[in-house]
């Protein structure tokens, strides 16, 4: 059971109101306060991040002016991270329920750091929510996950935009036509949307198949390497600094720990190994080398879409880019010389908040 202090209470009553409360909300005026969510959702971890923007735009200015006045102005009000989940499955009712859990903790999360004097918050007609989720696909997987965000937030549908979490890092890289971008966080894909807003991938195909280079891949090559060398010469993981740090993960350094943590954790929970990988890799030259075939994996989705669709910037975003600069390095040699690579700023939770900001003032 979720406990709620009063000040989170008041919140969560204040935006309960009934479907008929929702339904007969008009949009805010451009005066108002917005409150904008942004949430990204991948297989080991969620993170959101609101922003705030005041509202106080010029009079009968062009709404591409006014969007970029609010960008500018707005300021992160609040923001935090909770347990990963992904839409697979999402027809069925148990997984709802997940999602909807996970969704009213982001909002409890939320109104516990938002002041109660905050103008935005008195108003569920204030907040506009932008959810990117890992595998969600289609209209109608997209307006199950816009209802449960309805649900836990109490703001109008319309203000709800629900899309795969590689169509929001791909247009924090790039407008449409404008490059190819090289995702990967526990997986690992590359996209391209052209001009005409289709979307192109090449991997992604899920860490059964492939996923090469994201964090589930890197985990699963070392336990590999830590399990062959076990065959080979018993106890030898004593002299191992990836293979003392992926054990003192997982809890035990038999094979039944490592058995059970691999065929009965969840996909992000295996993923999470990959930091153990990492933190080892300045001394482990294993490790070093798992991290170099990641970068080397995510140079051949660029190339693929480079073949397809010929030649252009590359963005290279996820969480991936924060576990060790080997990856980084090992993918710009693994690039033609020529090739310009791109490192967005913004994390994706921010580069969601900053597409809900968009949609409050079209």
């Amino acid at each position: 059971m979720v406990h709620c202090s009063k000040n989170e209470q008041h919140h969560l009553d204040r935006h309960r109101g009934s479907p008929l409360d929702l339904a007969t909300s008009t949009a805010p005026h451009v005066s108002k306060p917005r409150l904008c969510l942004g949430i990204d959702m991948g297989g080991s971890q969620t993170r959101w991040a609101a922003l705030m923007a005041d509202g106080d735009t010029h009079g009968g200015c062009e709404k591409k002016q006014e969007q970029q006045e609010q960008q500018q102005k707005s300021y992160v009000l609040a923001e935090g991270v909770t347990h990963g989940s992904t839409a697979l499955h999402l027809q069925n009712p148990e997984v709802q329920g997940g999602l909807l859990s996970l969704f009213t903790e982001i909002a409890r999360q939320l109104w516990a750091q938002v002041p109660l004097d905050n103008e935005a918050s008195a108003d569920a007609s204030a907040l506009h929510i932008c959810a990117g989720i890992t595998g969600l696909l289609g209209a109608d997987q997209q307006l199950i996950v816009r209802q449960l965000l309805q649900q836990a937030f109490a703001c109008p549908l319309e203000h709800i935009r629900a899309n795969n979490d590689i169509e929001i890092a791909f247009y924090n890289a790039f407008e449409a036509g404008g490059g190819y971008l090289i995702y990967a966080g526990t997986g690992s894909i590359g996209a391209f949307i052209d001009r005409d807003q289709q979307l192109y991938r090449v991997g992604g195909h899920g860490y059964i198949l492939d996923d090469a280079g994201g964090g589930y891949w890197i985990a699963r090559e070392a336990l590999k390497h830590i399990w062959r060398r076990e065959d080979e010469q018993p106890g030898c993981w004593q002299q191992s600094a990836m293979a003392q740090a992926v054990f003192e993960q997982i809890g035990g350094h038999d094979w039944a720990s490592s058995r059970q943590f691999l065929y009965q954790g969840s996909r992000g929970q295996v993923g999470r190994l990959a930091l153990a990988v990492a933190a080892c890799a300045d001394e482990d030259r294993d490790a070093t080398g798992i991290l170099q075939r990641a970068g080397m994996e995510l140079a051949r989705l660029a190339d693929l879409l480079t073949r397809r669709f010929g030649h252009r910037d590359l963005a290279l975003a996820g969480r991936i880019r924060e576990l060790h600069p080997i990856i980084a390095r090992s993918f710009e040699q693994h690039l033609p010389a020529e090739t310009i690579v791109h490192y967005p700023s913004n994390a994706a939770h921010h580069a969601a908040a900053h597409l809900a900001l968009r949609d409050a003032y079209l």
